[in-house]
């Protein structure tokens, strides 16, 4: 299916009330998940462990 087909798909099955802002969040939310699962079928990713270490350098803002 083109990104034009599943475009078209998505706003049919919102509600005949919904706003273009509520169409454009739809649409950013979905480009972010198709995005990241991109991301994470070609490897580029950070284990649990990876993330850990990057948090632990950054200062504490709450504590």
């Amino acid at each position: 299916m083109s990104a034009k087909d599943e475009v078209i798909k998505m706003i049919e099955e919102l509600p005949n009330n919904v706003t273009l802002e509520d169409i454009i969040k739809e649409l950013s939310v979905k480009a972010k998940i198709e995005k990241g699962l991109d991301q994470l079928n070609n490897g580029k990713y950070y284990s649990h462990e990876e993330v850990k270490e990057k948090f632990s350098e950054w200062p504490s803002l709450y504590m």
